[in-house]
């Protein structure tokens, strides 16, 4: 699976997960939005009904004191109610529809009500003439308690009404509690879950990642080092590309350098039986100059003898410029690190090379554990190009050390006859020389080796110097 798919999928997980706690959130919260309007309607109901209750039983009370009384103003409240039932029975109709329960028990209480009136009305009537029926009435109806029986149904009536009402009430209320738990309940799930799998999901994609790609820099780090292996990788991913590409790679790398081993190999061998086949026919080329020397220096003229001496300069040149080039093909030999006294590396170097009249002064060098060859070759080839250049009186070489965190910066210092700027980098190239042609140990060659070392050790070499006020040459080095 292409590691695009599985972020793809985790996401998709991730966006499923919300989805759903969303969608789950918006039903419970149409719950909870249906049972608060019905608690809000119910409570609008049980306000309605005490109040129509309560409107009644005022009327009940204004009718009893009249008639004890006959005082008409208790009959405010009484004619009050006559009209303000009925609008608070119609409103409560509205409220309740037309199929509950509770609404045949509105009809009901309306009924009742209705007989209380006519129960009512007519004893009113009755005792404002004062006439013969009012004592009728009064035996028959009142002291019968009519109107008692009445009320007590309408009471009856009401407070069935308001149980189922808060009946009703209690378990939308219930239920408006249950949602908002669940709401929470689930928000908290579905959060748990889409932490739980969006953290799982990264750790893993971040795991899988992260691991292989540690593998390729291993790789690419052994490819640097020359340890040409190779990464197994199963996986068919964009990754798995990339380790391809890098083993492909690594392959190729390896076959090359091995082929460049071989023909190095070849080319090494091929310098040495050159070197030598060169090298016979110019020591034939100065022994005929000798013997002509010898057997015919009377027959000669002077001009002869003169060009005579010309060839063993130019054989000498030649051979030296052989020897060079072998010095140079050996630079790809490489030799195990070791510890190295700088010090006496540098006085047996000096002592070998400086047969004349120079004064020597060697700072206190640092103890390096590297290429001993390599830096042997650096030190000769950089002493030896200050013996060449520096006035046979008053010679002076100085050769010291400056120590960095990281590395060594050695430096060889001659009051000799300096570079000019222009060539202060040609003078690397091999074959560059500023003596004349015929001089045969200015070859052109030491200061191409050091700079191959240099650049194969991957360090700086940089000159400074004035044409007559003498030459410095400054590289680095680090110790392995």
């Amino acid at each position: 699976m292409k590691l695009s798919t599985q972020i793809l999928l985790a996401f998709t997980l991730i966006i499923l997960l919300s989805v759903a706690d969303s969608y789950t959130n918006y039903m419970l919260s149409k719950k909870v939005q249906r049972n608060s309007l019905f608690l809000a309607r119910s409570e609008e109901i049980i306000r309605n009904s005490n109040k129509t209750h309560k409107t009644i039983i005022e009327m009940q009370s204004a009718f009893r004191g009249y008639l004890l009384t006959d005082d008409r103003t208790f009959l405010h409240s009484y004619f009050k109610g006559i009209k303000m039932v009925p609008l608070l029975i119609k409103e409560q109709q509205l409220r309740i529809g037309n199929t509950s329960k509770q609404r045949i028990i509105l009809d009901s209480i309306n009924t009742l009500h209705a007989d209380w009136l006519k129960y009512s009305e007519g004893l009113v009537q009755a005792r404002t003439t004062n006439s013969e029926s009012y004592k009728n009435l009064f035996e028959h109806s009142l002291k019968k308690h009519v109107g008692k029986k009445i009320n007590d149904a309408i009471a009856g009536k009401f407070l069935r009404f308001d149980k189922i009402e808060y009946k009703k009430r209690k378990y939308h209320t219930d239920m408006l509690i249950d949602s908002m738990r669940y709401a929470r309940s689930f928000s908290l799930i579905f959060l748990t879950l889409t932490v739980i799998v969006g953290v799982l999901s990264t750790l893993f994609i971040m795991y899988v990642t992260h691991r292989r790609i540690n593998s390729m820099v291993r790789l690419a780090e052994n490819i640097s080092k020359g340890n040409f292996t190779i990464m197994k990788d199963t996986r068919n991913d964009e990754l798995t590309q990339l380790a391809t590409s890098l083993n492909s790679m690594s392959s190729k790398l390896d076959k090359n350098i091995r082929e460049l081993k071989n023909r190095n190999t070849e080319l090494n061998k091929f310098a040495y039986v050159v070197s030598h086949d060169l090298k016979a026919p110019i020591r034939g080329i100065h022994n005929v100059v000798s013997w002509i020397n010898e057997d015919h220096d009377r027959e000669l003229s002077p001009e002869l003898k003169k060009y005579l001496q010309i060839i063993p300069q130019k054989t000498q040149r030649m051979e030296a410029l052989i020897n060079g080039l072998l010095d140079y093909a050996r630079l790809n030999i490489k030799a195990a690190p070791e510890k190295i006294n700088t010090n006496a590396l540098v006085q047996e170097i000096t002592d070998s090379i400086i047969t004349r009249n120079i004064i020597l002064e060697i700072d206190d060098l640092p103890d390096l554990y590297t290429e001993r060859i390599k830096l042997e070759q650096v030190f000769s080839n950089l002493i030896s190009n200050a013996v060449k250049y520096t006035p046979q009186e008053e010679g002076k070489i100085k050769i010291s050390c400056r120590i960095f965190s990281e590395f060594y910066e050695f430096s060889v210092k001659d009051n000799g006859i300096g570079i000019a700027r222009e060539y202060h980098q040609k003078i690397f190239e091999i074959f560059q020389t500023l003596r004349e042609q015929n001089e045969q140990e200015s070859t052109g060659v030491g200061l191409a080796i050091v700079k191959k070392i240099i650049d194969d050790h991957q360090e700086d070499i940089m000159v400074k110097s004035e044409l007559g006020k003498g030459t410095e040459f400054i590289f680095t080095w680090r110790n392995n």
